[in-house]
């Protein structure tokens, strides 16, 4: 028998166990979208957090939130920087720091704790940080901009540059920190080892009105005696740009800033500035370019350059160089690095007798080549998407670029060279100059992009679907490095904003591109025009291109998608000027008329073209597409507006749309529905951005039905791609949407799966049905445009779509849509709030359902083809659940469900 006291014990342990489970949790702090930022330059960030629970139905009443200079501090409640009190709100993203103003350079601790709906107040969560960079511009003036002599004019990649600068330590250092910007790319070195494991520093922007800097916590790599070494390759800034084959766009003279602060034990600074005593000189790499690769001579290596006891006696005085600092910003989003690395699945020679090696997928990046040889060997390295249709090396869809590497060999030792200033898209690698067989562990393929969290996760029971996904997600990842470009491969790599802004929202799905897109949008805003046209690529390289439809609405469309997905609303209020002045072009253009004509616009780009009569493509007038984004993006700016509160513009927004929506009827609409471009696309916009009557849009949805069945494939490009599937859906088309998603003969998305693509193809025809290819000209093996049926695939067939009226899925829907033959699909999306699960399976006429609802939201699921009385929520019949909320509608049921894990099961009544 057991004991009182014993008994006892076991309760109190029981109680405590069971209370301590139920305890709601505060996890997961971030600043600004980052965990600890260190270098940010924002006087008021804002801090988020989420919520953990192991029950249903958590949601959070009130918070509280202390922020000091130390954990100490935060502890003891002394010498608080900001104690926001006990605040009534169930905000837990984005809430504005409200304390004392923090200066440069300065660290703080914030925590937070909750109340609950249940009234339990949460322990206090693990202390988190945020670190300022240079908050007064005045600062930098410690330091002066350094560079070599004047090269004169650029007419072709130089050999890059290395500085140098040593320097000794008196005490003991508690802290150090670097700030570093560059003009062309910056590889930073401390005592002979990398500061970071970024890349191509300071990133791409619009240099001469935004020039980012880096912050690097360099703490650990000090000794008592010390050397700096930084190596400048031409980059973004000076190297080639664009088709045009401009080069030195930005500049002709490299150049370096550097501020390296210390905080000594005994609490003095010491100060370590980029200054007419740094010296210089030219090194192994003898030129470099994105477009073109590297050559790395290790015969000139400078063998300890970066050491400190380094004898620098032939290296040259740096000269100083008359730069603004009035354009330093703080680095928004994480610089590019090596994400991933891939052995070779295959080393074979080609029919022409190529040595070749197959990395199985198209990145971006470079490799890394273990290699040996006999002294002077020129080591080769030429890079590809794709092999011919015999098997050989093709390169002709890079156009002008060159994507070659060179490494002269010096003696017969191995080495390991991996590039330093060039990346390449590629899956292929054509090597020349070995004398010895390639191992397969002898290269590597480094993928390189800009980190990107994985928020989301697609699969369902077709594995052609399954490689779609993943191309999708390939694609992103790799024309995602530091600007959303078109493709990776040839002389262009631009960041074009009509392709930017119809993927926005899958990009979203697939990874948390928040600080990505904030990034650019500065530079979309920066770049606009004065009259309010919005350059068609960002940052602005191609002066003559400005202002077309669908590409410039990137500046209303890419902001909406930010907002709808994360809540976040002061991208709304930075950018709104920019927006604004996007729609008062188009209203100037239009007129008294609100008709918006004859303008630069590139239309329906890259839609389904063909020479056969019964094989049609479709071109779809190009004032239509217009002037259905001149409504969209006016209507949109009314809804922004009043959100940021401006109601005043808001209503003034609102009269704007609804009088180009009625111009639009009159220009492009008949009496019966039918448009003056009978095309998908036309359809698609004007039922997607409501521009038609409601009595007129059963027949225009069933003019677009009509064609989609006559054809039984798509005629879309770029503009009408994206919205496809989704309006075919929207009007109760499911099966067209299946079929033409499913569809594996050309044109459709499978096509290229069929045809071994590992990423998104720009045409629908880059590999013709015979195998030959589409002409070289424009041929990209690596866009992601029409990768946009990803948000489809996630909000449809997944069945996890946001609600706008609630943005960061606060409140959003699960409806899986059923079709296409599969009996599986399983969605997943990390939001700001937590982890959304929507995953089903049919199984013997029965409809399995598993869900998860983040703390703090709730959601809408529809069930579909369901019967209430079918209806199994937990085991429980949802009949009899009287705390559930729910109805039949039509042939589904719809439940609304608060936080937590559920399991539904019913009958499918298909």
């Amino acid at each position: 028998m057991i004991g009182k006291s014993r008994l006892f014990l076991v309760f109190i342990t029981c109680f405590i166990a069971v209370h301590a489970s139920s305890q709601t949790k505060v996890t997961d702090l971030v600043c600004e979208y980052m965990h600890n930022p260190v270098g940010i330059d924002i006087k008021t960030p804002r801090l988020s957090w989420k919520l953990i629970s192991d029950k249903h139905n958590i949601s959070q009443k009130a918070y509280e939130i202390k922020v000091a200079y130390s954990e100490k501090d935060l502890k003891a409640n002394n010498n608080l920087l900001w104690y926001s009190g006990k605040v009534e709100s169930s905000a837990s993203i984005h809430v504005q720091y409200q304390g004392q103003p923090i200066p440069s350079f300065k660290k703080v601790y914030w925590t937070v704790r909750i109340w609950d709906n249940k009234g339990k107040l949460s322990s206090w969560s693990e202390p988190s940080t945020w670190e300022t960079g240079v908050m007064d511009d005045g600062q930098w003036n410690r330091a002066s901009w350094i560079s070599v002599h004047d090269e004169g004019k650029i007419t072709t990649s130089l050999p890059s540059q290395y500085y140098r600068y040593d320097f000794n330590l008196e005490k003991k250092v508690k802290q150090a920190r670097v700030y570093i910007t560059s003009l062309g790319t910056y590889k930073l070195f401390l005592n002979g080892s990398k500061v970071s494991n970024y890349i191509f520093g300071p990133g791409w922007t619009s240099y001469h009105k935004r020039l980012q800097y880096q912050t690097y916590d360099v703490t650990e790599m000090l000794d008592k005696d010390n050397a700096i070494g930084v190596m400048l390759g031409d980059g973004w800034y000076r190297g080639r740009m664009g088709w045009q084959n401009d080069r030195a766009y930005y500049g002709n003279r490299l150049g370096l800033l550097f501020m390296m602060h210390l905080i000594y034990s005994d609490g003095t600074e010491k100060w370590i500035t980029s200054n007419k005593d740094w010296k210089w000189s030219y090194g192994p790499i003898m030129w470099s370019d994105h477009y073109d690769g590297e050559c790395y001579d290790l015969n000139k290596e400078l063998t300890g350059w970066n050491l400190a006891d380094y004898n620098d006696g032939e290296w040259h005085k740096v000269e100083l160089l008359d730069v603004t600092k009035d354009n330093l910003v703080a680095n928004v989003n994480e610089l590019p690095k090596i994400i991933k690395e891939l052995k070779p699945i295959d080393v074979f020679i080609s029919p022409k007798g190529e040595l070749i090696a197959d990395l199985g997928q198209n990145i971006v990046g470079n490799i890394r080549l273990k290699v040996k040889g006999l002294p002077g060997d020129t080591i080769v390295m030429k890079y590809a998407e794709v092999l011919d249709n015999e098997g050989n090396f093709y390169t002709a869809n890079l156009r002008s670029a060159k994507a070659t590497d060179y490494l002269i060999l010096k003696d017969e030792s191995e080495v390991v060279y991996e590039p330093n200033f060039t990346f390449h898209g590629f899956r292929y690698v054509h090597l020349q100059g070995l004398r010895n067989p390639l191992p397969k562990d002898d290269l590597t393929g480094l993928a390189i992009h800009s980190p990107m969290r994985e928020t989301g996760h697609f699969e369902c029971s077709d594995s052609l679907l399954n490689r779609l996904q993943k191309n999708i997600e390939w694609g992103q990842r790799d024309n995602f490095l530091d600007v959303p470009t078109d493709c990776p491969q040839r002389d262009e790599r631009l960041g074009w904003t009509g392709d930017a802004q119809v993927f926005s929202m899958t990009a979203a799905y697939n990874f948390d591109v928040a600080t990505f897109y904030t990034k650019w949008l500065k530079d979309l805003a920066a770049d606009q025009l004065e009259d309010g046209r919005v350059p068609v690529v960002i940052p602005d390289v191609v002066p003559k291109l400005k202002g077309s439809a669908a590409w410039a609405d990137a500046v209303i469309i890419v902001p909406w998608t930010m907002y709808r997905v994360y809540g976040d609303i002061r991208i709304l209020e930075e950018q709104y000027d920019s927006m604004v002045k996007w729609v008062e072009y188009m209203a100037k253009k239009a007129g008294k008329s609100y008709l918006w004509k004859n303008d630069f616009h590139w239309g329906d780009w890259l839609a389904f073209t063909s020479t056969r009569s019964d094989y049609p493509g479709a071109t779809t007038e190009k004032d239509l597409i217009a002037n259905s984004y001149f409504r969209y993006s006016s209507m949109l700016l009314s809804k922004i507006a009043s959100i940021i509160g401006k109601h005043e513009d808001s209503r003034k927004w609102a009269e704007l749309s609804e009088n180009v929506k009625s111009a639009f009827i009159k220009e492009f609409v008949t009496p019966n529905g039918r448009l003056v471009s009978h095309t998908q696309t036309a359809y698609l916009l004007a039922l997607s951005f409501d521009m038609l009557p409601d009595s007129l849009k059963p027949k225009a949805a069933n003019y677009l039905a009509q064609d989609v069945e006559k054809f039984k494939h798509l005629t879309t490009g770029f503009v009408g791609t994206p919205l496809l599937c989704n309006v075919l859906s929207d009007i109760g088309r499911d099966d067209l949407a299946f079929m033409l998603l499913m569809r594996k003969e050309y044109p459709s998305w499978l096509y290229p799966v069929t045809k071994g693509a590992t990423t998104i193809w720009e045409r629908w025809n880059c590999i013709l049905p015979d195998g030959s290819f589409h002409p070289m000209g424009m041929n990209s093996f690596n866009h992601y445009a029409y990768g946009a049926i990803g948000e489809w695939m996630y909000s449809y067939i997944g069945g996890i779509k946001s609600n706008p009226e609630y943005p960061a899925y606060k409140y959003f829907t699960l409806s899986p849509h059923v079709g296409g033959g599969l009996n599986y699909a399983k969605g997943e999306l990390i939001t700001m709030y937590g982890k959304i699960l929507s995953s089903w399976n049919i199984t013997r006429g029965i409809f399995n359902y598993e869900i998860e609802i983040p703390c703090n939201t709730s959601a809408k699921v529809i069930l579909p083809n369901a019967k209430v009385a079918d209806v199994l929520v937990d085991n429980k019949a949802l009949v009899n659940n009287k705390s559930l909320d729910f109805k039949a509608e039509g042939k589904n049921v719809i439940i609304k469900l608060g936080s937590g894990m559920y399991k539904i099961e019913y009958k499918y009544n298909n």
